[in-house]
């Protein structure tokens, strides 16, 4: 008796799942990519701001873009940690992720998730646990394409 009615409570249940994705009402693609598209943008043409200052007060292009990098992550970050950015991503979905700034708000926000286990075993360690595979990835990617352009230039 009692496989009856757990088989009778998985069939219930089997329905009102069923039921319910057809009742539930899909994402608003459009609208959703058009918040992505603005504020990514808004992000982009931030960024572009800044580069433009750090250009008009003299650095040489390539130092303003890494100070750009630098004031970006460092925003990011920042809203991140005042709970801010987690607002804007709510609403930007993919277009606050793919930015630089989505790179700091997926590392504090993995260090803010620890913090009460303190700053050394909770937000120190917790940073690396997005950060490193990343990072990892990165100079070996970098590692693979050197050597390929170093094997491509001898022949």
């Amino acid at each position: 008796m009692n496989t009856n009615s757990s088989q009778d409570e998985k069939r219930m249940v089997e329905a009102y799942e069923a039921l319910l994705q057809k009742v539930k009402p899909g994402p608003n693609i459009l609208v959703n990519s058009m918040w992505a598209f603005l504020i990514g943008g808004m992000i982009c043409a931030l960024g572009q701001l800044v580069l433009n200052f750090f250009s008009l007060t003299g650095l040489p292009k390539d130092e303003a873009q890494t100070a750009t990098s630098i004031s970006l992550i460092f925003l990011g970050a920042l809203l991140t940690g005042l709970g801010i950015y987690d607002e804007i991503g709510k609403l930007a979905g993919a277009g606050s992720i793919v930015p630089i700034t989505g790179f700091a708000n997926s590392i504090v926000s993995a260090a803010m998730d620890y913090k009460h286990e303190g700053l050394v075993f909770g937000v120190g360690a917790r940073m690396f646990q997005i950060a490193g595979p990343v990072l990892v990835y990165g100079f070996i990617s970098s590692i693979l394409i050197g050597v390929v352009y170093w094997l491509i230039r001898w022949v």
